[in-house]
């Protein structure tokens, strides 16, 4: 029987392995005990305190005018035609010329976001390197002995999970000043409507407190994940174990 050889593996492959598994080690070990304090220092700061919700939520004009009520009456000898043309306007008052010429957005959430987003940009760059060391570390499929590839695998699942929930954390910051300046432009239309006024504190209000709870997840997420990692370390290096010594 001819023996098999198995294809040498490629120089830089082998080098980018050896990066990948030490620049993943250093992550699990140094990087995440730091996420995990940064982010509850973070949610400890007077900057996510319940209090500044006072300072954070705007004034309810929101620099736009409210203009006179409008007459719709039209004359009765004006001509059929122009009647119906007037009819056929888009219902609500014309956008104004603003006082302060522009709407500004919440410019206290935009500074909060400014500083998370870059947090959860680095938290889905780490977690994907780590996603690829386990999975990588994953022996071939064999009959039995996969007690320590299970605990990869459910290491890999919650790995995947903290990467998801940071992505969309990000995508759902970036919706928030979409939704904001489809309601804004509802307030210039409409301008005599107090409940989009309204809606505009409580979506500020309500970003406040999904920023504190993004905040809030990550440290608990990564706080989570280091400690599954480190008491399953070696399992997580090395599923499986030769036991061919104990058999004689």
């Amino acid at each position: 029987m001819v023996k098999k050889q198995s294809m040498p593996e490629n120089k830089e492959l082998v080098e980018y392995k050896q990066k990948l598994f030490a620049e993943a080690e250093r992550l699990v070990k140094e990087e995440f005990p730091k996420k995990v304090i940064e982010f509850d220092a973070l949610l400890k700061s007077p900057k996510l305190s319940y209090d500044r919700l006072a300072e954070i939520l705007p004034d309810k004009s929101l620099n736009i005018p409210i203009p006179d009520a409008l007459n719709g009456t039209t004359d009765s000898d004006e001509p059929a035609v122009k009647r119906q043309r007037v009819d056929e306007k888009p219902k609500g008052a014309p956008i104004f010329a603003f006082s302060s010429g522009t709407v500004p957005c919440n410019e206290n959430l935009a500074q909060l976001m400014d500083l998370v987003r870059p947090k959860l940009r680095d938290a889905v760059e780490q977690c994907n390197n780590v996603k690829m060391w386990i999975t990588l570390l994953i022996p071939r499929i064999e009959d039995g002995n996969n007690f320590g590839v299970g605990i990869q695998e459910e290491t890999l699942s919650e790995v995947r999970n903290v990467e998801s929930e940071a992505a969309s954390f990000l995508d759902q910051m970036s919706r928030y000043f979409t939704t904001r300046g489809k309601l804004i432009t509802k307030i210039a239309k409409y301008p005599h409507v107090d409940d989009y006024r309204r809606a505009i504190l409580d979506m500020d209000e309500k970003q406040f407190i999904n920023i504190r709870l993004v905040v809030l997840e990550m440290r608990n997420h990564f706080s989570t994940l280091h400690d599954m990692i480190m008491k399953n370390y070696e399992k997580i290096k090395v599923p499986r174990t030769s036991n061919t010594e104990h058999l004689y």
